[in-house]
């Protein structure tokens, strides 16, 4: 594929474009000055070791990941060897255990409530759904009455009905024990909390049904009618980076089992049960399929970047990180500490590693400890603020690193590190922590029936009232997709953020919304009047769901560069980049080259080329609309059904084959912004190639 790439020099804003001459790309300015940007980039094998002053370790070795000492710039405490030493992982968090909730009594009930629970589990008057509700009515007095033995229930009640293999290590006091007591202790576990709970983590009752919205009152000012004239296109052009899911790995072990059979793969403990003894594919240095990104892995992603992208001596106008710097540790192995050490690493490479432009991020389910999970402030008390420490540490961070002002900052600390800020260019980015809106984080069961808990959603409208009333336009991060195939998101929360929010203030007010967390390459759209008329004329807007860095699971590494009008701030193209995997093993022997990154696709050149549209025109959820339409075309070839399902996992070797009904539910998921009109319009089982 060749791509096209010219500069030209404006009044106040560098406008690009990318295209390749022979096997190099060309930057061509007005005045024929010219300069060459490489089409691939082979990252130096030796680790770069000027990064950091000190190191636990030899960081010229190969054998292991290198081991820098990282000081906490927020507590100037230096994080010791012993929290990453990937020879002895910590296996409980015992300093921050989390609270338990009020106590209601101070009888101790736990043998009587397990044996109703067994005596409701075979009772055969109750049906099944019924069975499990009534035992979380049993849980919920025993938590309420004697709240210390809410973990102790929850024990006994995973080995009696055998559903962990290692029960103390999810459900024991330091994790996830006290969350389950919290949670039963505040729902009502006999109405549509119980049914969510039975239906999401046990499979035992039907999904309710979504609530029907009630909007009296939510909304400030009624849509304007007519829109306010579209702001005109400058035909200047920003350079906006978006990298999503690191899911940094300082545990990571070379030469450990990359294909173990269980848990998280290239650590020291991991085996295949076919070889336990000795690793059947040791785990490469710079990663694997099954693993998370070592540390090798995310500097040379951070290094390719601006050498691909022409900024080396820029920057980016700025980036966007939409969440997950942490990898994927079974509970036992979190800690608050490991939390922080994620945070100051990842933040303070992006700053010296991807130039001056500020970085806008937002959390992800793995960017908290236990992982998941986000407690809504209505809660009150200590348990409305138990995750303060993660908010205030991340938001100090990025006001450290200059990224937000001061009125952001205050804001984030204390919602949820939800934040707003308006850019010396007018656009406005509001991020928001999906957290609250994740179909695993258990906190989301309170109250469930009620779409905005948290008052996230509450936050977003009013902030884009705000940007209405400015004449702003605005663009959403966030971590957790709203729609695509609704697996991951509560149908109630994004049903009130799709329908009424994104409606309500769009095309006129919202630009853009950005994702991750799926670590795949998607995208939705958002239509008027909930979706319940798709056409290129109610196609509202569209949320672009980044790749992933890390390679888990069975994906190539990859990120996202997009060129936004600086006048409009839609995207007039879009570039993604990827490294081949599967190459990884045979850099292990040298130390000349490390991973390659390559050019993938042109998003218009892809997608476009059937679709009558301006050369400059946006690829907004009309245009995106336009290319669903061509459906039936575009899914009618072998050859296209593999560029749009490669695409999806970045050109992995391991990605399976889109047939039968996947290719129509993939253009389903596609016009599905919220889960409610996924599950509502669209076949369910096609959405990941993992």
């Amino acid at each position: 594929m060749f791509v096209k790439t010219r500069y030209f020099l404006g009044l106040a804003t560098l406008a690009w474009s990318h295209y390749l001459q022979g096997s190099e790309f060309v930057l061509a300015a007005e005045d024929s000055t010219t300069s060459t940007v490489p089409s691939s980039y082979a990252v130096p094998g030796a680790f770069p070791t000027s990064l950091y002053s000190h190191y636990y370790n030899s960081p010229t070795a190969t054998s292991a990941q290198p081991q820098p000492v990282i000081s906490d710039p927020v507590t100037h405490e230096i994080f010791p060897f012993s929290l990453t030493d990937p020879q002895n992982i910590p296996q409980y968090d015992t300093v921050d255990p989390h609270p338990l909730p009020p106590k209601a009594s101070s009888q101790k009930l736990l043998q009587q409530a397990v044996a109703q629970i067994k005596s409701i589990a075979i009772n055969p008057m109750f049906s099944t759904c019924a069975r499990c509700q009534a035992s979380l009515e049993v849980a919920k007095f025993l938590a309420l009455a004697a709240p210390e033995q809410g973990t102790n229930l929850a024990l006994t009640l995973c080995e009696y009905f055998n559903y962990s293999s290692s029960c103390e290590k999810s459900y024991g006091p330091l994790v996830m024990g006290p969350i389950i007591t919290q949670v039963v202790s505040f729902a009502d576990v006999g109405g549509y909390d119980g049914q969510s709970i039975c239906s999401e983590f046990l499979g035992l009752c039907p999904a309710p049904t979504t609530t029907t919205l009630n909007l009296t009152g939510w909304f400030a000012k009624p849509k304007p009618n007519p829109l306010p004239p579209p702001k005109q296109p400058s035909g200047q052009l920003l350079k906006v980076l978006h990298i999503s899911d690191l899911h940094i790995d300082p545990r990571y072990a070379n030469g450990a089992e990359a294909n173990c059979t269980s848990g998280l793969c290239c650590r020291d403990n991991a085996y295949n049960s076919l070889s336990p003894q000795t690793p059947l594919l040791p785990a490469p240095r710079y990663g694997s399929f099954l693993c998370d990104a070592p540390y090798s892995l995310i500097t040379s992603v951070l290094e390719a970047i601006p050498q691909l992208t022409g900024t080396e001596s820029t920057g980016f106008d700025f980036t966007l990180f939409t969440g997950d710097m942490l990898a994927h540790d079974p509970e036992n192995q979190q800690s608050r500490a490991l939390n922080e050490y994620s945070e100051v690493v990842l933040y303070d490479l992006f700053k010296r590693m991807l130039g001056p432009g500020p970085t806008y991020a937002t959390l992800g389910n793995h960017d908290t400890c236990l992982p998941d999970l986000a407690s809504p402030l209505s809660l009150g008390g200590a348990l409305g603020q138990q995750f303060s420490w993660l908010y205030d540490h991340v938001t100090a961070l990025w006001e450290q690193k200059g990224w937000l002002p001061e009125a952001s900052v205050e804001f984030s600390r204390a919602h949820y590190a939800a934040y707003m800020v308006k850019r010396a260019d007018g656009l406005r980015v509001i991020s928001l922590d999906t957290n609250l809106w994740y179909r695993s984080n258990y906190f989301n069961y309170i109250n469930s029936s009620e779409p905005d808990v948290s008052g996230i959603m509450r936050f977003l409208t009013d902030e884009l009232q705000d940007a209405e009333d400015a004449g702003d336009r605005v663009w959403i991060i966030g971590h957790v997709v709203s729609g695509w195939d609704g697996s991951n998101s509560l149908p109630n929360p994004t049903n009130l953020s799709d329908i009424p929010s994104v409606d309500r203030f769009s095309p006129h007010v919202i630009a853009n919304i950005f994702w991750g967390h799926t670590h795949e390459d998607q995208l939705s759209i958002f239509y008027a009047n909930n979706g319940t008329n798709i056409s290129a004329e109610t196609a509202q807007a569209v949320s672009w769901t980044g790749p992933s860095v890390t390679p888990l699971t069975n994906l190539n590494s990859g990120f996202r560069v997009y060129e936004i009008d600086s006048a409009t701030f839609e995207v007039v193209e879009a570039y993604t980049w990827k490294s081949y995997v599967n190459d990884y093993p045979a850099l292990d022997s040298q130390t000349q080259f490390g991973p390659t990154f390559e050019f993938e696709y042109s998003t218009r050149e892809a997608y476009g080329g059937n679709i009558t549209w301006g050369a400059t025109d946006p690829l907004n959820a009309t245009w995106w609309h336009l290319v669903t339409e061509r459906a039936c075309f575009f899914f009618s070839t072998t050859v296209a059904i593999h560029a749009f399902n490669s695409y999806q996992g970045k050109g992995s070797i391991l990605t399976p084959p889109c047939t039968g009904k996947c290719p129509l539910a993939r253009i389903c998921y596609i016009r599905s912004g919220s889960a409610s009109i996924a599950k509502q319009n669209c076949a369910s089982g096609y959405g990941s190639v993992q």
